[in-house]
């Protein structure tokens, strides 16, 4: 039986005392197993940790930070390893789930905490569902931005992926194969990004009766069916530069490395085969993300799967990029539930 990673505790990284007393935001690396972790701290308080998706990083949680933080919560959002300023190791295996998990493990002792809440967005979501799952003893309460808590169960993913689709192919299957989807992005990061934030837009996004970016004809590239000439409120000239500066500096293998990993997590996590996550838990969830269609059933089975839950959202005319779109919604919700929600301070 495969068990989840216990890492020794690191030394812990205790913020400089005038940044405790006025609350500005400190960059720091600390140690995980194998490398370092690259993180953003804002606050004094009970422990979040605040855990990006795809393709993004720390700075999705930019506008919950200062909000956390006012509301009396250490905020703490990190570069996935594989992004950022974080050790983004060569071996796809490096990306499993338990590694991440290993991550926020160390993170939480090197800032010298026992326990924490762990919220996360997109591949995020699913990173904190199982550290959750995982750790109980360390991650105390879990929120799930966009993507819903999914226990392992079922056929092979990879099986499954292949199914989807019909004649076109499902964008997971199109990313498991390395240095395809790389080719694709990193001929215009810039521009791909863009139009990837803008197809999964609320407002921008793709039309429901429009062709999904999320299903690639053969001989097509994703970004083909990409949305053109609109731009998201918020991704603004200055976040978009600084969004592709860092995938312009570490490319997308990292990134992309988490899918490929779908299979080996499957592998890993079996001993946990339909288990349920009984901690105090939050869904947020945007009405116009195919996330929200897609996986109705995983929402439905709440009862069973979160049994803990004690806030579900559905926010009406939000996309995937939920605290982007909708960052003080966002903010009140998560903050809400942290005061009063059932978690522990």
């Amino acid at each position: 039986m495969t068990q989840p990673p216990r890492p020794h505790p690191p030394t812990p990284a205790t913020a400089p005392a005038e940044h405790q007393a006025t609350g500005e935001p400190v960059h720091r690396l600390v140690d995980v197993p194998g490398g370092r972790i690259h993180l953003v701290e804002q606050g004094t308080g009970p422990l979040v940790l605040l855990v990006h998706g795809f393709p993004e990083s720390w700075r999705s949680w930019r506008h919950l930070l200062p909000a956390l933080a006012a509301a009396g919560h250490r905020a703490v959002a990190i570069d996935v390893r594989g992004y950022g300023r974080s050790s983004k190791p060569d071996a796809v295996e490096e990306y499993r789930m338990l590694a991440h998990v290993a991550d926020n493990v160390a993170v939480v002792r090197a800032l010298g905490e026992e326990t924490a809440t762990v919220v996360g967005h997109d591949w995020g979501s699913t990173i904190a569902a199982n550290s959750a799952l995982l750790r109980p003893d360390v991650f105390t309460a879990v929120g799930l931005l966009g993507v819903p808590y999914q226990p392992r169960g079922g056929p092979r993913p990879t099986d499954i992926f292949s199914m989807i689709g019909g004649p076109d192919e499902f964008y997971v299957s199109y990313f498991q194969r390395p240095g395809r989807a790389e080719a694709e992005i990193e001929a215009d990061i810039r521009g791909w990004l863009a139009g990837f934030y803008a197809s999964l837009d609320g407002k921008t996004g793709v039309p429901e009766d429009g062709d999904s970016p999320f299903f690639i004809p053969a001989g097509a590239k994703m970004s083909d069916r990409f949305v053109r000439g609109a731009r998201p409120d918020w991704l603004t000239d200055d976040e978009l530069d600084a969004i592709a500066e860092e995938f312009e500096r570490t490319g997308f293998t990292g990134a992309l490395n988490r899918y490929r990993n779908a299979d080996r997590d499957w592998e890993d996590l079996a001993a946990w085969d339909g288990a349920p996550i009984r901690q105090p838990s939050l869904f947020i969830g945007g009405q116009r993300d195919a996330s929200t269609t897609w996986l109705a059933d995983a929402i439905a089975a709440f009862p069973t799967t979160l049994p803990g839950l004690t806030a579900s959202h559905l926010l009406e005319g939000c996309g995937h990029w939920l605290q982007e779109e909708r960052p003080d919604e966002v903010a009140r919700i998560l903050i809400a539930w942290l005061g009063g929600g059932g978690v522990a301070g």
